[in-house]
């Protein structure tokens, strides 16, 4: 609950995880069969690829107006992390 007010509601919130899940769940399904657990997981990991990498261009809101803030935060936190 430390974070910004501004960005709290995009960061407690499972929809971005669901929403995943239900990804991976409908890729599976709409194979009839797999050959092995590899192939799986090539699907799940290609998946999780195509996610990443179009929530990394996506711009949210609320992040703009507390991007100094969280900045702040992380240093604080992995400088003290290091000095441990």
């Amino acid at each position: 609950l430390g974070y910004p007010k501004e960005v709290q509601q995009y960061i407690y919130t499972t929809n971005l995880i669901e929403r995943t899940n239900k990804e991976v769940r409908k890729r599976l399904k709409t194979m009839n069969s797999l050959p092995n657990i590899e192939a799986a997981e090539k699907i799940i990991y290609l998946t999780s690829i195509d996610y990443n990498e179009r929530w990394a261009r996506r711009r949210l809101g609320g992040f703009g107006l507390a991007y100094d803030k969280i900045l702040k935060m992380f240093e604080q936190r992995y400088t003290m992390a290091k000095k441990g």
